[in-house]
């Protein structure tokens, strides 16, 4: 049955409303509550303590400090709220991470109508891969890329005998700048894959272009990494150039396929 304007937007609303709630509630949680640790039968656990000023993303920022920067640098703060606003950007993009798989769901249900049954079974079959991904995404920039970038570009300060000091809302909006661009990007191969068991371009379309890829994702790393030496921005292009090429096979086997069960 055919819904009207006004019922499409209804239905809008109220799935946009169960995603904020879901990331509102997760947000709250982490920026209320301390995970205390406590040991059973050998094995480390945690549990919630209602603490504001001790929470969860403030836990999260001392492990940012302790993994990401060299010794050399100090995190401060140079204005009043600047800690409380870095803890507000942690706690809310946990909050769209941990909610990621409501946000999915809500935006199927509200789409899966207007689509065909072969679009909705692309869709359903590359959305777990998806979320697995961008988890993925971050997870690598958190652990590989932003402390190799921070510590290469902080140790010229390091031999020249300098002091370096840090803004704690400049250091958080950079690394969550970066989980955000990965686990955004990381989710390419599955975009090539949809796109090509869709139809919309042939098995050799993204190997024809791959020099037209490499020059965009090139100007893409240089783009958001923080200098102009032209070495950081390899931190960035390198895994998604090798993504690309993920993608590019993964789609070829993908109509190699498709071809051999329509022959």
């Amino acid at each position: 049955m055919s819904m009207t304007i006004m019922e499409h937007l209804e239905e809008l609303r109220k799935r946009i409303f169960r995603m904020v709630a879901a990331i509102g509630g997760v947000t709250f949680f982490i920026l209320g509550f301390h995970l205390t640790p406590f040991v059973y039968r050998g094995l480390h656990f945690y549990y919630p303590t209602f603490s504001p000023l001790d929470n969860i993303a403030a836990q999260v920022t001392v492990d940012m400090r302790h993994q990401l920067l060299p010794p050399t640098v100090q995190l401060i703060q140079t204005a009043p709220g600047q800690a409380f606003f870095s803890q507000f950007y942690i706690a809310v993009m946990l909050g769209i991470a941990v909610a990621m798989p409501v946000i999915v769901r809500e935006f199927m249900a509200f789409l899966t109508p207007a689509l065909e049954k072969k679009e909705v079974q692309i869709i359903k079959s590359v959305t777990l891969p998806a979320l697995g991904l961008f988890v993925s995404g971050c997870v690598f920039s958190y652990s590989v890329i932003t402390p190799y970038m921070l510590t290469f570009l902080y140790r010229y300060g390091q031999s020249a005998g300098l002091l370096t000091f840090l803004n704690v809302v400049d250091f958080i909006n950079f690394v969550l700048q970066f989980m955000l661009a990965f686990g955004i990007s990381f989710q390419l191969p599955l975009i090539m894959y949809a796109v090509t068991s869709s139809g919309m371009v042939d098995r050799k379309f993204w190997r024809n272009n791959i020099k037209w890829a490499v020059i965009a994702i090139v100007i893409l790393g240089a783009a958001i990494t923080p200098d102009g030496s032209g070495i950081t921005m390899w931190f960035v292009a390198g895994p998604l150039i090798g993504l690309y090429l993920g993608g590019m096979i993964l789609s070829e086997r993908r109509a190699s396929r498709i071809g051999t069960l329509k022959s």
